[in-house]
């Protein structure tokens, strides 16, 4: 009982505690909605869901018992999901170790594997057979093996510890357990993450599989159809999918790439519908979502909004000029930037839009009326009351410095040449201390051949040169490096370029990142001197070494308070009603998950409603020969004009549905993963969201998220009619 409420207080009391009463649980409520998922929200731990979730999930439409869904006993939906490459997500499709995932998450090994003359990201590629599917060297896919519970082992090593010692203590037993799980065996992998800001710690424990090799892909013009203009738009009619293999050793093992590899056998495949479904149809998704940040503060949703997001869309902007303008001369060239080219273009449409969707949906808002809540019930328990006092004044500290780190990740480290260069300050380190650096060398020389072997000069010179120029007016003044813009108008302004220009041709003409002399000529006798003359090392040690030197530090701290304030966030979040616990998901970390919902149509705006699939016809609507955008192959207007759909055509619109939306809850990470149906069967595969939601890494939208999704009937015509490719359709276990 509050102590200021007393037996035998008067009717004005009797009042007031009415009053504070209905307060509380108008607070408890608003605190609900904040940590529980509602509608179809939710990213749940598989192993974890509870009985109120799968009842829900049966409620709307599943067919299968829980241990079909995930079990560490026998063979799963679970097993058939594999992490792809470093950040996506695939699925087994087929008893001979086929793959599914999207064509963005295959696009590197795509491009890896073509050349001007057999140019498989612009024309496609299908394997006939086995040994002509082609091999991916570094990509790999993992197998979740198991789950362990770690939280004892890692919190009673943290103890009451804070800050950079609280991450340190519990880096340093999360790599000794690691190390007792893994060994050291390259086909085993685990890493250790917090759930609930900390509350909990889960290992996953990995089988790592490196020979992946290339069945097929469409033409770019179908897996990137409608490129950066219709990305994160619905409709949208883009074929993102391609297909690989996993091999294991003919003894059964995970292997190395070798020629007498077999088809890796899996423990259980996903069977693929050509039914179809209707709008309101059960969905589910499995997969790796990335990251979320669902318990964000309404401090961190005004930084995004006001700096963050802005400072990250407006230098990658600039950086999809500069490479774009060099990728229209020529297909070497675009295929030497496209990887790149994709991953900048990605999230700089994310991040514009994020900001738009949180601005019109006044996300600041809605968690500030939370946290005045909590506030308020948080009066007199001292573990509380003064929690968000202390998170007004951490962003206010560090928002000075957020601008300027925004330009270190995406300004200065965007020109590819300083990101190469970077690593030099590990040899200059050397040559202080006097030691040996040539096994260092060694190292930087496969860095540098790697640069040298796909970078682009003239974009790359220019974004230096621009970013250099809008560190200038858009840093304050007081940090900027000490020295280098007076050198820099000094040195280069009788020069009839622009100083920025000049400094950027002295940087791509003279450094020994790009001339091979002089890096020969170092490597035989390095010095301090030589290193510290270089052009490249010169923007390291202004920029990269400014920042380490003195903002880096204030980005730490505000880091590792940022976690604590979090954790006790939602600790006491969890205070109000400890019973919420079972029926609550924990932001993303890209560990597996499971999203459910329906597919469903839905209303952006007034008087607009949007179908739940997109087709064929609506593809041919936007197609523009020639264009980079929306062009498309030949043999497809071929086959649409027959109307030679064969067995994919859905009976509803006589027309090959090219994609789906649902409303399962995904991010980044998901990029791949199966869109199931309440039998189990693999629908589509997820592979974009919609414009009006992209709050939702932030703040999820019960009404208007949607996932946006290939179906898997779009897939096989194309790999059938378009790729002649039937002997890949007869892999698979059609349910039909």
């Amino acid at each position: 009982m509050n102590p200021m409420f007393q037996p035998n207080e008067n009717s004005t009391r009797l009042l007031a505690g009415r009053l504070l009463k209905k307060l509380q649980l108008s607070i408890l409520f608003s605190l609900l909605i904040l940590v529980r998922g509602y509608a179809d929200e939710g990213m749940w731990l598989p192993m974890l869901l509870g009985q109120q979730v799968y009842q829900d999930m049966v409620k709307k439409g599943l067919k299968l018992k829980p241990e079909q869904l995930y079990s560490m006993n026998q063979a799963s939906i679970k097993d058939a999901i594999v992490i792809f490459g470093g950040g996506c997500t695939g699925e087994i499709v087929s008893e001979q170790g086929l793959i599914f995932t999207n064509h963005h998450c295959g696009y590197g090994a795509i491009a890896a594997a073509s050349s001007v003359q057999n140019n498989y990201l612009r024309d496609g590629f299908w394997a006939m057979d086995k040994g002509k599917e082609i091999p991916s060297q570094g990509l790999q896919v993992r197998f979740l093996r198991s789950i362990d519970e770690v939280s004892q082992k890692i919190l009673d090593a943290a103890g009451n510890l804070k800050g950079m010692e609280r991450i340190r203590k519990i880096n340093e037993v999360a790599a000794e357990l690691i190390k007792a799980n893994v060994g050291e065996d390259e086909f085993k992998a685990a890493v250790i993450v917090p759930i609930f800001k900390g509350r909990q710690y889960l290992m996953y424990s990995y089988d790592v599989y490196k020979d992946v090799r290339l069945v097929g892909t469409p033409p770019e013009s179908i897996g990137k159809y409608g490129g950066d203009t219709d990305n994160w738009e619905w409709p949208r009619h883009t074929g993102d999918f391609s297909v690989f293999r996993v091999y294991m050793s003919a003894t059964g093992k995970a292997a190395n790439y070798a020629a007498d590899n077999v088809p890796y056998k899996p423990k259980y495949f996903l069977p693929v519908s050509i039914k179809g479904f209707a709008d309101g149809d059960y969905a589910m998704t499995y997969g790796y979502p990335g990251s979320t940040n669902r318990y964000e503060t309404s401090a961190g949703i005004k930084l995004s909004i006001d700096i963050n997001n802005p400072t990250l869309v407006k230098l990658r902007d600039m950086r999809l000029k500069f490479m774009f303008e060099e990728m229209r001369k020529s297909p070497a060239t675009k295929l030497q930037l496209a990887p790149e080219y994709a991953s900048v273009a990605n999230y700089w449409k994310f991040y514009d839009g994020e900001s738009k969707q949180l601005v019109k949906y006044d996300i600041f808002g809605q968690k500030k009326k939370v946290e005045d809540a909590f506030t308020a019930w948080a009066k007199g328990k001292s573990e509380y009351e003064n929690l968000f006092s202390d998170f007004e004044k951490m962003y206010a500290d560090w928002r000075p410095y957020a601008m300027h780190r925004q330009y270190i990740v995406e300004g200065i480290t965007g020109c590819r040449l300083v990101r190469a260069a970077a690593r030099w300050t590990e040899l200059e380190a050397l040559l202080k201390k006097g030691d040996n650096p040539q096994k260092l060398l060694q190292t930087l020389e496969g860095a540098r051949s790697a640069y040298l072997a796909n970078f682009n000069q003239k974009a790359d010179k220019n974004i230096l040169a621009s970013v250099i120029m809008m560190f200038l007016t858009d840093i304050e003044t007081s940090q900027h490096p000490q020295g280098f813009y007076d050198m820099l108008f000094r040195k280069y302004s009788s020069i009839d370029n622009s100083p920025f220009k000049a400094f950027a041709d002295d940087v791509f003409t003279n450094s020994m990142m790009v001339d091979d002399k002089k890096w020969a000529a170092f490597k035989e006798k390095p010095s301090l001197e030589v290193l510290s003359a270089d052009p490249a090392f010169v923007v390291v040690n202004a920029f990269i070494k400014n920042w380490d030197q003195n903002y880096q530090s204030k980005f730490v701290e505000f880091s590792t308070k940022n976690e604590d304030l979090g954790r006790s966030y939602l600790k006491g979040l969890f205070e109000m009603d400890p019973n919420r616990m079972n029926s609550t998901y924990p932001d993303a970390n890209f560990t597996m998950r499971v999203s459910y919902g329906a597919v469903k149509s839905y209303k952006p705006k007034d008087a607009v409603m949007y179908d739940y699939v997109c087709t064929l016809s609506g593809a041919m609507a936007k197609y523009k020969p020639g264009d980079y955008e929306f062009d498309m192959p030949q043999k497809l207007l071929d086959l649409y004009k027959a109307k030679d759909f064969g067995q994919y055509a859905d009976p509803k619109y006589k027309d090959i549905v090219v994609c789906f939306i649902t409303t399962n809850d995904i991010t980044g990470g998901n990029s791949g993963s199966p869109v199931i149906n309440g039998k189990g069967e693999l629908l589509g595969l997820a592979f974009d969201g919609n414009y009006e939601a992209l709050s939702h890494k932030l703040a999820f939208d019960k009404d208007l998220n949607r996932t946006i999704c290939v179906d898997v009937r779009y897939m096989l015509w194309c790999i059938e009619k378009l790729g002649g490719a039937k002997h890949i359709i007869d892999e698979l276990k059609l349910a039909k």
